[in-house]
């Protein structure tokens, strides 16, 4: 496999920094662009020594004028749009895990799929998305159920966490909501909210510390219930992820790709 040159937006970031750690020691990439706003107090500074490792020879910018084989976006949603459309001028495969877009940005996401290759999605862990199929499994089987399904999602993250609940609670409801057909989603409840509908999905956010991620998807049945769990021990997982999702990208042709595709979980 070739070595795929690799450009970082959000380099200064938690999970930016762990992405430049993580890249700079895989023989199999070659970080050539650390990307930050253009306002970041340590533009200039060392990508490599900004995320506590050997210095890597790329200085932290906040140009968009580079060339690479695959970027990776852990920000907000303005920059990744702003980085997405930069993408789409000079061809470059995109990588995007930033979450809380609008349906306006999630559109201008689709069209861009038709111009460059994308792998879009919530979550980047394998065990996240794992879950997600057995997720998706439960749904079907527990469609019919006698008596009916109740499904709950419990979701966990840090104080620093800007958009609630996450973007991977939110896909774990969508792809319940398509296999068993609920048409309701319910952030939260107070007050005399009556008997639960059969055709809700219940969202549940908690923001907690420096929690990295913690999901829990709850199908509540007569007499017995099932609980699938997946949690973060650290940000390792995510960047892992993002990285094997950059050398599936590279060269490949334009379309929305998801981490299924990435993980071959289709």
């Amino acid at each position: 496999m070739d070595v795929v040159r690799l450009a970082i937006h959000g380099a200064a970031g938690r999970m930016g920094k762990r992405l430049v750690a993580l890249s700079t020691s895989d023989t199999e990439l070659e970080l050539v662009a650390a990307i930050e706003y253009s306002e970041h107090p340590d533009l200039g500074r060392d990508a490599g020594v900004l995320a506590g490792v050997a210095e890597a020879a790329v200085p932290l910018s906040s140009s968009l004028d580079f060339v690479s084989d695959a970027v990776i976006d852990f920000s907000l949603p303005d920059s990744a749009i702003a980085l997405c459309r930069s993408c789409v001028t000079h061809k470059r495969p995109l990588v995007l895990a930033t979450t809380g877009m609008t349906e306006q940005q999630k559109a201008e996401v689709r069209a861009a799929g038709q111009e460059i290759p994308i792998v879009w999605a919530p979550s980047m862990s394998m065990a996240v998305n794992l879950t997600m199929k057995l997720a998706t499994l439960a749904g079907r089987t527990l469609k019919d159920a006698p008596g009916g399904t109740d499904v709950e999602i419990v979701e966990r993250h840090h104080r620093f966490k800007e958009d609630a609940p996450s973007g991977t609670a939110i896909k774990f409801g969508e792809l319940i909501a398509e296999a068993m057909g609920q048409t309701k989603h319910q952030h939260g409840r107070e007050g005399q909210t009556g008997r639960r509908p059969r055709d809700e999905i219940g969202y549940h956010a908690m923001r907690v510390g420096d929690n990295p991620g913690e999901h829990t998807i709850i199908f509540g049945l007569l007499g017995e219930t099932i609980e699938l769990t997946v949690r973060a021990s650290n940000r390792d997982c995510y960047a892992l992820g993002a990285l094997q999702a950059a050398k599936f990208i590279a060269n490949k042709a334009a379309g929305l790709y998801s981490m299924y595709d990435v993980l071959g979980l289709e």
